[in-house]
């Protein structure tokens, strides 16, 4: 409930209390103001995951399948389950706002933040997000459309202009986010980019559409570091300048308004718009604490030990949750890596694989033990567990047959951060490191034990320490040449059992904040190790102004001979009745801060699936990414997935796929080629979105040329026949029509087929030559015909020219199974009679 005194509460406070609430406290949070009972609100990352304030991997979280595998689920109803447990994990931490969804489209498959957005179509991502965002907001918590708007690449993101003409910024790139906002979202969060000449925080776009025509009446935060300017981003509609407590705002935005620069009822609403979100989420007197429990969320309640009240943060340790195979969240997220997994290709009828006719299973390559269940950068949290898609299939055939691993080819890159596993406190002899914080006369001033040598924020008085210090005993398990590594900003040095191995001054090149305090650049050096012989491995690394306290101290055998690797994985595929081989990207080739230069997996991954695949015709290659990679070999295996950056349930659901247990419920949400159509480097800092509209799916048809698979492709293990398409004659202008289709399920198993309906005007050259109006999922037996009843929206209809419009004429309606798979065809007349 909002209360109806927000202008009495503004009245309360003078300029500079207001100004002052502007601007984050920390971080993480908003100003408290006890004059008017205000408390600070929490804000948290949230796309993979809520992490709370900060970085601590002692605090760990549910690891969620990246948002490419949720839109490739095509499910609403699942989309919006993970929005309530999103906002369930959001309580147990104590945040209010979740940092999430992420509503840039997939302009390019190049793009390094790929993962962490939906889809290349804006109708699926709106549709997908808007069930993300009901999810959240329905337990009190806000959800966070972000980044607003045509922030769909890494390269200069911070300073890049995209120039986008007016149809194809309204018809693609704002669509989502007006979805979003008909779903009711609180918080909208402004882009670092610029936008035809203008810097988002400061773009006529944030008041129109944003807040005029839309009706958006929440807050407008800034992407972390995006607000440059005090008048100019004032007068906009900006809202909140993250983090804080410095900022351009403050005294500046102060004397803005007193020399008239900056009306202060522009202040007072935001004021206003920051006090109705701190309402809606129990930071405000006369609120409701936000719940905690929702009857029709069934199974997601949490324990009410798990659910701290509104403005109580707890550490999130999870020691006292239920067993894992008892805990519902488990299950949810296990559902949701089967509902998302795309079988691309399936020859022979090789999947499902049936257990009891296998004796033994080869799981081959450098993803089977060490996948990567999330991307690269600030959405990252720390998982409690995981399960890899090895453990996943040894657990599942307990009993059934013997299952192998073969690494199969090393990637090379950078050596793992040291963790618990593989290394020892040199203090306490407990498995995981020693961090030091020292002054400058390099005494100690503060000391913890931690779990990883992956630091972004090392905690104690960092404001009286000069470096950080990290220090951990390894015993070798092999004897030969290791590469070491240490990664930090401003003077860093690495030392093996007290030799200097590396003592070098890096400078800090960027500004970029996932970079400089997540991402480091890491030096490394070779050393000769004994096996079995302990040694004392430290990092040292200065403190610089600007240069965070991110660092990081990594260990690992140099790799292997790769001929070697190669050959014992094929000999253990020819030996064995099925192989599953499991390739995917690494963090350098998918994270924020930097986009793709190629769709080429890393490393010898590509050789590795070919040499399987020819020693064993029963090869199933599954794709561990968050986004299309180039697949030179695919017609060579016999099945292929792609399983996404799956979180920590991947293990268990991928074997749930591959076994039958469950079907491979995904569609691709993004078209899968060898190359990009769409660049993402800007030239002299501009970044002409010069395909218009024809992004993913509509460029490849517009090209006249077939990529791998095409948008909306996914196969089941049962087939479909499309036999009716029933859709209106004639609709009116601004009126949405049904389609109805029906299709019968010709294959042997109970199966779930998503209807996908696009429309076309092949009279128009400057519409796409089809686009996606509509989607429906249906489930039937074998043999069983069913209908999908398609709601196809009137603004699919419409264009943009100056407003929205509606072309009178025919308009094609196509429906199947993917972009380019579409056996059924009518024709609608759009007509004001």
């Amino acid at each position: 409930m909002i209360p109806d005194d927000l202008d009495h509460l503004v009245d309360k406070l003078d300029l500079e209390s207001k100004v002052r609430l502007l601007t984050g406290a920390t971080v993480w949070r908003t100003p408290a103001e006890p004059a008017i009972g205000l408390e600070p609100m929490v804000t948290s990352d949230g796309p993979a995951g809520v992490r709370g304030e900060g970085w601590d991997e002692r605090r760990t979280s549910l690891s969620l399948p990246s948002a490419t595998a949720l839109a490739a689920t095509w499910d609403e109803s699942l989309a919006q389950s993970i929005g309530e447990l999103l906002a369930v994990e959001a309580r147990r931490k104590g945040v209010h706002v979740v940092l999430a969804p992420t509503l840039n489209l997939h302009r390019s498959p190049l793009a390094g933040r790929h993962f962490e957005c939906y889809s290349e179509d804006p109708l699926l991502t709106g549709r997908i997000g808007a069930a993300v965002i009901r999810g959240i907001q329905s337990r009190g918590v806000a959800a966070t459309a972000k980044h607003y708007v045509a922030n769909d690449s890494e390269t200069d993101r911070l300073t890049l202009d995209a120039r986008v003409d007016e149809r194809t910024l309204r018809e693609v790139y704002l669509a989502p986010f007006e979805a979003a906002v008909q779903a009711g979202v609180w918080v909208v969060m402004s882009a670092y980019n610029g936008v035809n000449g203008v810097t988002m925080s400061e773009n006529e776009l944030l008041a129109e559409p944003l807040k005029g025509e839309w009706g958006f009446d929440g807050v407008v935060v800034s992407d972390w570091g995006a607000v440059r300017s005090a008048a100019a981003s004032a007068r906009a509609a900006q809202d909140l300048v993250m983090p804080g407590p410095d900022g351009p705002w403050g005294e500046a935005l102060v004397a803005a308004v007193r020399a008239g620069e900056v009306p202060e009822p522009a202040i007072d609403d935001k004021v206003r718009r920051l006090l109705r979100l701190a309402a809606r989420v129990g930071a405000l007197p006369c609120s409701p604490a936000p719940s905690t429990a929702d009857p029709s969320a069934g199974d997601l309640t949490a324990p009410a030990a798990l659910s701290p009240s509104a403005g109580s943060p707890t550490t999130g340790s999870v020691g006292d949750r239920p067993d894992r195979a008892e805990r519902p969240d488990r299950a949810l997220l296990r559902r949701t890596v089967a509902a998302s997994t795309v079988l691309l290709r399936n020859e022979g009828g090789l999947l499902p694989l049936v257990p009891a006719r296998l004796t033994r299973v080869a799981v081959i390559g450098p993803h089977a033990a060490r996948p990567r269940i999330q991307g690269g950068g600030s959405a990252g949290v720390y998982p409690e567990s995981l399960v890899t898609p090895l453990a996943g299939l040894r657990t599942a055939l307990n009993g059934h047959a013997e299952v192998h691993h073969a690494t199969g080819v090393a990637l090379g890159g950078l050596p793992a951060p040291l963790d618990a596993a593989n290394a020892r406190n040199p203090r306490t002899g407990e498995p995981g490191l020693l961090v030091r914080l020292l002054d400058a006369a390099g005494s100690e001033i503060y000391a913890e034990h931690r779990l990883t040598g992956r630091l972004p924020e090392p905690e104690g008085p960092i404001h009286r320490a000069a470096a950080v210090e990290v220090r951990a005993l390894v015993l070798p398990d092999r004897a030969g040449p290791w590469d070491v590594a240490a990664a930090g900003w401003g003077r860093l040095e690495l030392t093996v059992d007290g030799r200097v191995v590396i003592d070098e001054t890096v400078p800090r090149h960027t500004d970029d904040p996932a970079t400089v305090h997540l991402a480091p650049p890491y030096r490394t050096t070779r050393v000769t190790l004994e096996a079995d012989r302990q040694v004392e491995i430290v990092a040292r690394r200065e403190l610089v102004p600007g240069g965070g306290r991110a660092c990081v101290l990594a260990a690992a055998p140099a790799p292997a001979d790769a001929a070697a690797e190669l050959a014992a994985a094929v000999e253990l595929a020819g030996s064995c009745d099925v192989a599953v081989v499991v390739v995917g990207t690494t963090e350098q080739a998918e994270s924020e801060g930097v986009d793709r230069e190629t769709l080429a997996l890393p490393g010898g991954q590509d050789e590795l699936v070919r040499a399987v695949a020819a020693a064993n015709p029963a090869t199933v290659v599954v794709v561990n990414s968050g986004g299309p990679v180039a697949m030179p070999w695919r017609k060579e295996a016999a099945a292929v997935l792609v399983s996404w950056f799956p979180g920590e349930e991947g293990g268990n659901g991928l074997a749930d796929v591959l076994l039958g247990r469950a079907e491979p419920g995904g569609r691709l949400p993004t078209t899968w080629a060898d190359r990009a159509l769409a660049p993402t480097v800007p030239e002299q800092g501009v970044l002409e979105y010069a395909e218009g509209p024809h992004i993913g799916y509509r460029g490849w048809l517009r090209e006249q040329d077939s990529p791998a698979y095409w948008f909306g492709h996914g196969l089941g293990y049962t087939t479909w026949a499309y036999e009716g398409l029933c859709a209106p004659e004639r609709v009116a202008p601004g009126r949405p029509a049904l389609v109805r289709v029906t299709l019968r399920n010709t294959g042997r198993r109970a199966g779930r087929e998503v209807v996908q309906v696009y429309l076309a005007r092949p009279q128009d050259h400057e519409r796409p030559v089809r686009w996606l109006a509509g989607f429906a999922a249906v489930t039937a037996g074998p043999g069983e015909r069913v209908e999908a009843v398609v709601e196809v929206p009137a603004r699919a209809f419409q264009h943009w020219a100056g407003a929205w419009r509606t072309a009178e004429g025919e308009v094609s309606v196509l429906a199947g199974r993917s972009a380019a798979d579409l056996p059924l065809e009518a024709v609608i007349t759009v007509s004001y009679s």
